[in-house]
């Protein structure tokens, strides 16, 4: 007897991120690509499953591939709107074109269905309240403003 298929996920939205960011200092050329350090600098948090806001401090260190991909790799803290605090790290990807890439990084306004813009952030909360983020994956759509980075994240379920 075979087994059941096991059930297919749902995507629920839960909030989304204004992150605001920095200048990016670039290391230039290594053996894997270009890595820079993008400060995150604040933002807000809004939505049906979280509020909050985003504390100063956090960063991300994308490395530029030599095919042109960036892998992102941000860490940075989440204040909810009680006053905890909320560790996240977000992992993803931003695929486009060279042309796309140069006018993302000359901070042209670029429609985010030009390029592929996904991440898997992960949540750390204490015991509590916040507990639920412990204990889902979510998935994420990103798109860039002239502040910073908009990140839609959506809880699957």
């Amino acid at each position: 007897m075979e087994a059941p298929l096991p059930t297919t996920p749902g995507l629920e939205f839960a909030f989304l991120i204004r992150a605001e960011i920095g200048d990016a200092l670039n290391a230039g050329p290594s053996p894997t690509g270009e890595r820079l350090h993008i400060p995150i600098t604040g933002g807000k948090v809004e939505g049906p499953l979280l509020n909050g806001r985003i504390a100063p401090g956090g960063s991300d260190w994308p490395l530029i591939r030599r095919d042109g991909a960036s892998q992102i790799s941000a860490r940075y803290t989440i204040v909810a709107d009680d006053g905890t605090p909320i560790y996240v790290r977000n992992d993803g990807l931003r695929v486009s074109s060279p042309e796309v890439l140069a006018r993302l990084r000359a901070g042209d306004a670029v429609d985010p269905a030009d390029y592929y813009f996904r991440s898997t952030p992960c949540f750390e909360a204490p015991v509590g309240p916040h507990d639920w983020l412990n204990q889902t994956v979510f998935v994420a759509s990103l798109g860039r403003t002239e502040a910073g980075i908009l990140i839609s994240v959506y809880r699957v379920t």
